[in-house]
């Protein structure tokens, strides 16, 4: 969504805070490899998909982070963003996170 304030200037709106279904898919989406802006690029066209506003850069940039600090398996996105769809039951996500 665009929201036009001068003729010659554009800005978007970005979400406060970041749906949870974003935040599943920032943890399919996360690539080390990648630089955070590309991420939040491509989480945004998600969250367009979804309908959903696109979360600001500072808040992406903070969950990448968080992300990357933590020795995950590559499952716990997935299943987040299953539980997010109700694809999966809440407690999947115990699953995903035992060793």
């Amino acid at each position: 969504m665009l929201v036009i304030v001068w003729p010659s200037r554009m800005l978007t709106t970005a979400a406060p805070r970041i749906d949870e279904r974003l935040v599943a898919a920032l943890g399919r989406l996360d690539d080390p490899t990648l630089p955070i802006a590309e991420i939040n690029r491509r989480l945004g066209l998600v969250a367009e998909a979804l309908g959903l506003t696109r979360p600001s850069y500072q808040q992406v940039r903070v969950i990448v982070h968080q992300l990357r600090s933590q020795s995950r398996s590559p499952r716990v996105g997935e299943t987040l963003l299953e539980i997010s769809f109700r694809v999966k039951p809440p407690t999947a996500i115990l699953d995903a996170l035992a060793p």
